[in-house]
């Protein structure tokens, strides 16, 4: 099940909609910003603590390796 969510880019603040495909538990992808071209990073997980999926944000050049 893909679903459209509405989120802010993490480079210029413009909103922006993105799919989310809520088939999977866990995925990392990158998406980019139809405003400023910009990379965003999405990470979506299940949080086993409120068994809920959440869904962080951030530019790609944010990544901790």
């Amino acid at each position: 099940m893909v679903r459209i969510t509405r989120i802010t880019c993490p480079h210029c603040g413009h909103h922006v909609h993105v799919p989310v495909d809520l088939s999977e538990d866990e995925q990392d992808y990158l998406d980019e910003c139809q405003a400023c071209g910009g990379d965003i990073h999405l990470h979506l997980f299940l949080n086993t603590g409120d068994d809920r999926l959440h869904l962080l944000i951030n530019a790609d050049d944010e990544q901790l390796y």
